[in-house]
């Protein structure tokens, strides 16, 4: 009898990241999918993606969470109506196993109900850390509750086993972000870009996403100032290109600021979202990325441009040496793009290396999914700090043996 795998995404980025698994799990002879969307997929406000991943697969339930709201309350209650609402889609689905991503909160009230409901749980992106965000404590949660772990890096993989899961349930395979580099080629040319754009690329060209810091509430558009006031001092026929915040709390305020700086500059442009094919794409003709989204250090690097991180919400995660660190102060924004354009640095990370792999991650995942037996998966042994650091001292070469 085939396993029945249950995928939930709720926000575009989410989805690039889990459509090749998807396509995995779709073609795998015993095994399959379901496939459930919630969160910013079913806002118009955020471009009602779920159309998008309705072209690709069948969709199988749609659970509505979001309120139209700005504010940490607003989160914690649309957090609620997840449960409630997961809890009446995971039943009446009845999955095997369930396969989430990252650490956002609709993801944690899904891993929540399907706790509850006793359905097995694969975690992909576990291990990380985004020490600005309440998305930190979200991601390790969902971990505790998970049963099956697919983890970026060695590193990552070695902080869950951290946390005590044991590590025959835990399995590094790399970034999935990076498969779609692979399976979108080829990507779009840069005519095609510019007609979709509405403007030229131009000479000097940036890619801009900026997030809201969840656990520093009430500085998003203070933050978001800052940036906009770097980006004022660059030269006029500088190309910017903007995606709107995400829903979390201060987000809208800073999707507010962004539509006021673009509608005053001919130069500029703001959506909704790219859509993965053409955000890679502009990665090819960009000469940067701006902002504060995990893909300027999981996906941009591949690309060999440079991306400048600004502030806390990705501090933790691992980085190449393409990334630029700086404050969200004006004036250290503006210095770093200058470092950024500048010539020896740009040759410099031609030749550096990715920390997140080269791809191939959804295959290895589903291979797992293919040949696991899922019967064992519920009663999880709690493996103990001193256990493992026996077992290492017995080992040579113990950390790279974790």
């Amino acid at each position: 009898m085939k396993k029945k795998i249950c995928v939930v995404t709720g926000t575009r980025a989410e989805y690039g990241l889990l459509r090749g698994v998807m396509e995995e799990i779709a073609r795998a002879d015993n095994l399959t999918l379901q496939v459930v969307v919630t969160g910013m997929h079913l806002s118009p406000e955020f471009g009602m993606t779920a159309e998008e991943v309705a072209r690709d697969f069948r969709i199988d339930r749609r659970v509505e969470i979001l309120l139209s709201s700005d504010s940490p309350v607003g989160t914690a209650k649309s957090m609620g109506l997840g449960l409630v609402g997961f809890a009446d889609a995971l039943r009446e689905l009845a999955p095997d196993l369930i396969v989430i991503l990252g650490d956002r909160f609709e993801i944690f009230a899904v891993a929540g109900a399907a706790t509850a409901l006793g359905i097995p749980i694969a975690h992909i992106h576990g291990g990380e850390t985004t020490e600005g965000a309440i998305d930190e404590a979200f991601r390790h949660s969902i971990t505790k509750m998970s049963h099956l772990h697919f983890t970026a890096t060695e590193r990552y993989r070695r902080r869950v086993i951290q946390m005590g899961e044991a590590p025959e349930r835990v399995y590094c395979v790399g970034a999935p972000g990076l498969d779609a580099v692979a399976r979108l080629s080829p990507l779009p040319e840069r005519e095609e870009l510019e007609a979709f754009l509405g403007i030229s690329l131009g000479q000097r060209a940036i890619l801009v996403t900026f997030h809201p810091v969840t656990l520093e509430e009430g500085h998003a558009g203070e933050q978001a100032r800052e940036l906009l006031k770097a980006l004022a001092r660059l030269p006029k026929e500088t190309r910017l290109i903007f995606t709107k915040a995400n829903a979390d709390a201060g987000g809208r305020e800073i999707n507010r600021m962004l539509e006021a700086f673009t509608a005053e500059r001919p130069n500029t442009v703001l959506f909704d979202s790219l859509g993965q094919r053409r955000y890679f794409g502009l990665l090819k003709e960009v000469d940067m990325v701006v902002g504060n989204s995990s893909s300027g250090l999981i996906e941009v690097p591949a690309f060999k441009i440079p991306t400048v991180n600004i502030g806390d919400r990705q501090s933790g995660r691992e980085r190449g040496e393409s990334v630029i660190d700086v404050a969200p102060r004006a004036e250290a924004i503006y210095e770093a793009i200058q470092k950024a354009y500048d010539p020896a640095f740009r040759e410099r990370i031609k030749r550096a290396t990715n920390p997140y792999g080269f791809g191939g991650s959804a295959k290895r995942i589903v291979d797992v999914l293919q040949t696991r037996d899922f019967a064992d998966l519920l009663k999880k042994r709690f493996y103990d700090l001193e256990e493992c650091l026996k077992n290492l001292r017995t080992q040579e070469g113990a950390i790279d043996g974790y």
